[in-house]
């Protein structure tokens, strides 16, 4: 292969990298009941090879954001995607829940691989194709993870569970191979970061512990000793971590950027958007699988489910691109208060009418508008607080806080259903219910920190500030993975921030 036409098929091969480790890392949602009925579990503890995956995924953006530099890059990408097909095959091959849960964690790395691509983008690539390119891989990415429910379910509906792990093994292995012949070696640029293993075992054990606790409150009951030691050292873990990151001289999350008011509150938003974003897609896709025989429910298939989440995809996609002229008219206050309270709608429509198949359709539309237009609003909420070298560290810890969002939403629905569950472990239409609602309550509590937590602008000099085009670029994108952002940009003779 020619070095030219090598270098043509570098972003081609970022975008198929993105776009199938986007696919198979969301191989969770519409599978839950399969996973039940294969391995003779109840759909609360099958609802773990979701949250697994989430959570994994929490953890291994930071890392592989911080793995990934300069002269590791190429490197850490193909190990990325050699972990990614070997979870494919360990979840293809698994005789029990335990070891799906181990090929579905190993799977959950791909959710990481986005900012590894818009990094490599932005060093292989000539300059002026640089931002275009990062806003599809962003894109790719997003869309990914809409394209995986439908083509999980309509795979597993064909060749069963282990036939979609199969496939999510093939095609991450086809992507390795052409990383492998495309893009370039890393080697001997610039001088690789420390990565905080400290902070990163420390992050991963709070978590686990905490989701733990919570997904089994209802298993083991609130006042056990196994809850409360979990709960405890969960608090524990998260204080030792954050006085950990403070300290450190390479944290793995920025901590201190929470001082900007603006931060502070974005952030928080997202956190509780994630959970109630989760706690949808869990439940509609298992509640429209539900068989019509127990009162409620359509007796839909995988592929189905997989259907009803397709509106959210394109809608949250569409949303994000007129929020700029939203911002504009209305301000990023008022936009993002809205699209929270929009959020809510969807949720409590479907708590109240849930009579006919259609009617999840428009939920999962509506809940996709309001959704698009939040997570695209927070990053430019944040960048306008937070000076330009600052950008990359606060919209990766965006990312961080959104992902244990959906790691909490998925471990909260194990809870709500649970407790909501007849003789034989089923949940009743009461625990669907009480999902919808909660996760109503959470978006107008979403929008309430939205309009009355202090989101004061930070004085900063115009050397400071990011770019209009750049910020502009950030929000059509979803703010999706884009912890990368400051530095890619091109430098511009006019531009304050240029580096020699």
């Amino acid at each position: 292969m020619t070095g030219r036409r090598r270098s043509a098929l570098v972003g081609p091969v970022l975008v198929l990298a993105t776009l199938v480790s986007s696919i198979i890392s969301s191989f969770g949602a519409p599978l839950i009941p399969t996973v039940a009925r294969d391995f003779h579990e109840s759909l609360s503890t099958a609802q773990w090879s979701l949250t697994v995956a989430l959570l994994v995924g929490t953890v291994s953006s930071p890392v592989l954001g911080r793995l990934g530099d300069g002269p590791r890059r190429r490197v850490t990408m193909l190990g990325s995607l050699v972990v990614v097909t070997a979870g494919g095959v360990v979840a293809a091959l698994a005789g029990g829940l335990g070891m799906l849960l181990v090929g579905r964690g190993l799977q959950g790395v791909g959710l990481g691989m986005a900012p590894l691509a818009m990094a490599t983008a932005r060093a292989e690539l000539p300059q002026a194709k640089v931002p275009s390119m990062i806003a599809l891989l962003s894109v790719s990415s997003a869309a990914g993870l809409g394209a995986g429910y439908p083509i999980s379910g309509l795979i597993a509906g064909a060749w069963g569970l282990a036939g979609a792990y199969w496939f999510g093994a093939i095609v991450s292995g086809f992507a390795l191979i052409c990383v492998v012949a495309v893009v370039p070696s890393s080697a001997g640029r610039g001088t690789p970061n420390r990565l905080d293993w400290v902070g990163t075992v420390l992050l991963a054990l709070a978590l686990v512990t905490a989701l733990v606790a919570v997904a089994e409150r209802t298993e083991w009951g609130w006042g056990s000793p196994a809850i409360i030691g979990l709960l405890a050292a969960g608090v524990v873990l998260f204080a030792v971590w954050a006085v950990q990151q403070l300290r450190t001289e390479n944290p793995l999350v920025q901590l201190r950027l929470l001082r900007h008011p603006s931060v502070l509150s974005g952030d928080a938003c997202a956190m509780v958007l994630g959970v109630a974003m989760y706690m949808v897609l869990s439940g509609v896709t298992e509640f429209v699988q539900s068989p019509r025989s127990g009162g409620f429910g359509f007796s839909a298939s995988a592929v189905v489910a997989g259907l009803v989440l397709i509106p959210l995809s394109m809608f949250m996609l569409s949303s994000s691109r007129t929020l700029p002229a939203l911002v504009a008219r209305a301000g990023s206050r008022a936009v993002l208060t809205l699209g929270c309270l929009v959020a809510a709608l969807g949720c409590g429509f479907f708590a109240v009418f849930h009579g006919a198949l259609w009617q999840a359709f428009v939920m999962t539309g509506v809940l996709g508008v309001g959704l698009g237009t939040t997570f695209a609003a927070i990053p430019g909420l944040i960048v306008q607080a937070v000076p330009a070298r600052e950008t990359g560290s606060a919209i990766g810890f965006f990312q961080v806080v959104r992902f244990t969002g959906y790691s909490m939403g998925s471990a909260l629905t194990t809870t709500i259903l649970a407790a909501h569950a007849t003789g034989n472990g089923q949940p009743t239409v009461g625990g669907y219910t009480m999902v919808l609602w909660i996760s109503a309550g959470i978006c107008v509590a979403a929008a309430a920190l939205a309009w009355f937590l202090p989101a004061r602008p930070t004085q900063l000099t115009p050397a400071e500030h990011l770019p209009a085009d750049e910020t502009r670029l950030l929000e059509q994108t979803d703010g999706d993975d884009l912890s990368d952002l400051s530095s890619w940009a091109v430098p511009r003779p006019d531009d304050p921030r240029q580096r020699p």
